[in-house]
């Protein structure tokens, strides 16, 4: 536990379930005034009834502009304003390259890469005594998966737009992205059979997917003073599946 996380002001996006889930509870059981910013309404009302700590549930779709604006405005009117943002919605598709269309490319890109963009612009101008920001990114943004260019691009994305910010921020706001390989969230069991999940976990040096906790015990960490000199960092957390051939 972190002691100095108690009281801090933070959002989640994606927050209604998955990582984003797990990270919101984690930080509530910091003593942190959580906010959640989810496109799934239906997820939210789930959220009101299991996590009534939670001080603040938005509805917001992270790529549209006037939504992501309004949803801060409403921060500000209920918390007064944040401290730590962690950026993590996000949609994935498994298709083909060639069976991509443009429209689920632009979709993609803009909940995964501009959405961040948006969040983190928002969140930056209102950190003017400090702060942290936190991007999901993916180990499908440090190396190719077939199937998954759009995601795979925009992951790689992210994880250049946070060492940029933290570059411009520093040493103001602190800013890193976090790699995630594969969790067992509920987007990963919509996209993969337990036959498929199988077969990746023979690939992984742990033998099993992360837990959503784990990830979200990564985000404590790094939002806390504990990790007061890591900025402009790319964290991956995956069992050591990025560590090399077996």
């Amino acid at each position: 536990m972190y002691p100095d996380l108690a009281g801090k002001r933070v959002v989640v996006t994606g927050g209604a379930s998955g990582i984003g889930f797990a990270t919101a509870l984690r930080f509530v059981q910091e003593g942190s005034r959580v906010a959640i910013f989810d496109l799934d309404r239906a997820a939210l009302e789930r959220v009101r009834l299991e996590l009534p700590a939670v001080e603040l549930l938005v509805g917001t779709d992270v790529s549209d502009p006037l939504s992501v604006a309004s949803a801060f405005n409403e921060l500000d009117s209920s918390l007064g304003g944040i401290d730590i943002l962690i950026s993590n919605a996000g949609v994935s598709v498994r298709n083909n390259f060639a069976d991509i269309t443009f429209e689920q490319w632009e979709k993609v890109l803009r909940v995964n890469l501009a959405g961040m963009f948006l969040c983190a612009r928002e969140a930056s101008v209102r950190m003017r005594s400090g702060g942290v920001i936190l991007m999901t990114a993916s180990t499908n943004g440090m190396e190719g998966h077939p199937y998954y260019a759009d995601y795979n691009a925009s992951k790689a994305g992210v994880i250049l737009l946070a060492k940029t910010m933290a570059l411009e921020f520093a040493p103001l706001i602190r800013v890193n992205s976090v790699s995630p390989g594969y969790v067992l969230t509920p987007m990963q069991k919509a996209e993969y059979t337990p036959e498929m999940l199988d077969k990746v976990n023979e690939r992984i040096p742990f033998r099993r997917h992360a837990d959503p906790s784990e990830v979200a015990a990564l985000f404590a960490f790094l939002a806390s003073e504990q990790a007061s000199y890591i900025t402009g960092a790319n964290i991956p957390i995956d069992g050591g599946e990025t560590a090399g051939l077996q």
